[in-house]
């Protein structure tokens, strides 16, 4: 069993890098209320906040991811692979990563196959999105990176 790990310093700066940062509250591409890294719970209209409550609402935020992937993930993995895999679930939800093929091919140990999956996430709505794409390509490259 893996022991439980928490997203690194620099998994955190990758995903700020990846979501981008606003301290302004903005709707997103579906209309919800958004502010700092990808945070939504309880964000109105024309909410502010500083850097420093960013960097915690992240830091809560990715409890959610963490866990997925302490939880979902069955094989031995390095700090870096599991940085990208909190980006991924970040991202795409834990529902959507617990039934993916990434999983499934990482649990059995096929870690270049898992890695292929990466770039299978990089559609909205149907849609091939070239963000999208070139974060899903950091991810797989980060996940293939030794520590």
């Amino acid at each position: 069993m893996n022991q439980y790990k928490r997203t690194s310093l620099e998994g955190r700066e990758a995903i700020k890098d990846r979501e981008g940062e606003k301290l302004e509250a903005y709707q997103d591409g579906g209309g919800v209320w958004t502010i700092g890294v990808g945070h939504t719970r309880n964000v109105k209209k024309d909410d502010k906040i500083s850097y420093e409550q960013s960097d915690q609402f992240l830091m809560d935020d990715l409890h959610t991811a963490e866990n997925a992937v302490n939880l979902f993930v069955h094989v031995p993995i390095n700090q870096n692979m599991f940085d990208a895999l909190v980006s991924l679930v970040f991202n795409i939800g834990v529902q959507a990563f617990r039934e993916s093929t990434l999983v499934k091919l990482l649990n059995m140990g096929l870690y270049k196959d898992a890695s292929e999956q990466f770039i299978r996430w990089n559609k909205d709505n149907g849609k091939v999105v070239d963000g999208l794409t070139r974060r899903r390509q950091l991810e797989a490259k980060q996940f293939l990176m030794p520590e």
